[in-house]
């Protein structure tokens, strides 16, 4: 069996740190948010969560017999992930936005951005580039995503997971998550497929941070 996952890790490891060393990210872990700022941020990731999906079943569709196991992977995957928005929503929510409003915020170029790539690198580069997003994605929420909750939590003084559910439940879901990816990942050993999930974990790992930057 292929040992890609350990390659992706460390050929995405100076994206990784780059991520967790951002000034912003520090900031937000050690001090949390204010409520505009907490605010954008979930409305944000409602464009995170409500393309995921979308993105994945673009993957999806484009996936040959070759790759096989990564589609039903994400088939699984996307039905885990199914009704997600609506945490986000729900947090939004508490913290005094409307699902009305929350569905008509315009993201931002940096979200328009990572969206952009990840929905043409699935149609046009390759489609096994997705799990680079899954992966990404996943680390940020599994690794920081309860530094993250803690500090929030504190800064706005929340109680309980009320405002901040989303966050923190895929702090703990996607740590399971990643457990799943690793055994798909090892899966895939021809080249093009690799170089498109590293290339997509670089990129997301890179944007995700402009977007944290941008809130």
């Amino acid at each position: 069996m292929s040992a890609f996952f350990m390659e992706l890790v460390s050929r995405t490891d100076e994206a990784r740190r780059e991520f967790e060393t951002n000034s912003r990210v520090l900031d937000i872990v050690a001090n949390g948010l204010n409520l505009e700022r907490y605010r954008k941020l979930l409305l944000e990731l409602y464009h995170v969560v409500w393309h995921f999906n979308p993105t994945c079943a673009a993957a999806a569709c484009r996936i040959t017999d070759q790759h096989r196991d990564v589609r039903y992977f994400l088939y699984d995957h996307m039905n885990e992930e199914k009704g997600h928005e609506e945490w986000v929503l729900n947090d939004l929510q508490v913290v005094g936005v409307s699902g009305e409003q929350a569905r008509a915020y315009e993201p931002t170029l940096v979200m328009l951005g990572l969206n952009g790539y990840n929905y043409w690198s699935a149609d046009r580069r390759h489609p096994c580039s997705v799990l680079g997003m899954l992966y990404a994605l996943e680390v940020v929420a599994s690794v920081y995503g309860g530094q993250m909750t803690a500090a929030i939590t504190e800064s706005l003084l929340l109680e309980g997971d009320r405002g901040i559910s989303f966050i923190s439940s895929h702090a703990t879901l996607d740590a399971e998550h990643l457990a799943d990816l690793r055994v798909v990942l090892n899966k895939i050993e021809d080249e093009p497929a690799q170089a498109a999930v590293i290339e997509s974990t670089v990129f997301n790992f890179h944007q995700f941070g402009r977007v944290l930057e941008s809130v």
